[in-house]
């Protein structure tokens, strides 16, 4: 039987969030249980783009600075990391958002650090679903000597609920992750991706920021909901399975999770979970707006969000009037896709990671697009990430 912890917290007192995520702990066994002294303990994220913590989009800042603490004071060094979205509309803000969220400040203050999973390299997985070829997740997951995953509760246009199992798609760096949409544009084929990368990176233990949640039109464009919770366990879908529960979802109506269930990452029967803390079930989330698209009866086209990635299809391309020669960007890719002599980049074998665009200090590595109208409507509704 998994054990998830819902614990009352209204606020993010730092005082208050670290007590709560501590007594939680405890009911899981302890901190001893999965650290100890001079460990590194990589804090996986949701950085979805450049989103304030007061949105409710992320990982809110002063949630991340309170494990943080927690797990410096326990002789443990920090990492937190991800990559964030934006791989569809051809765009890879994650430098931009680690400052916007305010997360790039804590590891400052806190002596943590930070980890821009496009810029650290790559490690390719073993994976069932072939339907992309190899997969490559990022670095700093392997290299750390555990992982802790902070999800955000909210809701998703698309895959209905993102939680602790979904997040884990930010291991997947740079544009890499549109080529993943567009090979799997259906949420139960999606599924298959998640349920992929769970089984290579697997958390010792899943935070989920319920403090204030995202309702309606998530993960972006929905509403703050200020549902004073905080969900812990160190089973992924028994922890999705709570929160879904809470805001009026059946785990068995989001296909996004099937594979999850099918190929058995965890629990997924709530009278098989055992729910402790400040609760003995899952409480509901009253007045909690799900995506207006759920319970529809009408088909999606997935094809339309294919055209869609297809239209911002973006690729990395060095300006040679820029590029000093330092070969720095041929040294960091992790595939060998670039030529040291002509600076040409082999898109058959380049995985978009953005390795040679984060790294190059000349700024000579730009990202561009196939369809010219593409960038142009990018520069005037994001701004410029070129």
């Amino acid at each position: 039987m998994s054990i998830v912890i819902i614990q009352e917290c209204e606020t993010y007192d730092i005082e208050r969030v670290i007590d709560k995520i501590n007594s939680g702990m405890e009911s899981l066994g302890g901190w001893e249980r999965i650290l100890s002294r001079g460990m590194t303990v990589l804090i996986k994220v949701n950085l979805i783009g450049p989103k304030t913590s007061e949105t409710a989009a992320i990982t809110h800042s002063e949630f991340v600075r309170a494990l943080t603490r927690i797990l410096i004071g326990k002789g443990c060094k920090v990492w937190i990391g991800d990559s964030s979205g934006g791989a569809i509309a051809g765009i890879a803000p994650t430098a931009g958002s680690l400052e916007v969220s305010g997360l790039a400040k804590v590891a400052k203050e806190e002596g943590a650090e930070i980890k821009n999973f496009d810029k650290e390299g790559v490690i390719k997985v073993e994976k069932k679903d072939c339907s992309l070829g190899d997969m490559y997740l990022a670095k700093p997951l392997f290299d750390a000597d555990i992982v802790i995953n902070l999800p955000k509760l909210k809701t998703h246009t698309s895959a209905i609920y993102t939680g602790a199992v979904k997040n884990l798609f930010g291991c997947v760096p740079g544009l890499r992750k549109a080529a993943y949409h567009k090979a799997a544009p259906n949420p139960k084929d999606f599924g298959n991706i998640l349920a992929d990368i769970n089984e290579a990176v697997v958390p010792v233990l899943h935070i989920m920021d319920g403090i204030t949640a995202m309702e309606g039109e998530g993960p972006t464009a929905g509403n703050v909901y200020l549902s004073k919770k905080i969900i812990m366990s160190t089973d992924p879908l028994a922890l999705d399975t709570a929160a879904m529960d809470m805001i009026g979802l059946d785990i068995e109506a989001v296909p996004v999770y099937d594979a999850a269930r099918e190929r058995g990452l965890g629990e997924w029967k709530l009278e098989n979970i055992e729910v402790t803390g400040d609760y003995d079930f899952p409480p509901k989330l009253s007045g909690f707006r799900l995506p207006k698209r759920f319970g529809s009866s009408k088909k999606r086209n997935y094809g339309i969000l294919v055209r869609l990635i297809d239209f911002f299809r973006t690729r990395p391309k060095i300006d040679k009037k820029i590029c000093k020669g330092c070969n720095v960007c041929v040294e960091s890719c992790p595939v060998q896709a670039i030529d040291k002599q002509t600076k040409e980049i082999n898109y058959k074998i380049c995985i978009e990671c953005m390795c040679c665009h984060e790294l190059c200090m000349h700024k000579a590595v730009r990202l561009k697009k196939d369809n010219p109208a593409a960038g142009t409507i990018m520069k005037l509704y994001r701004g410029n990430y070129n």
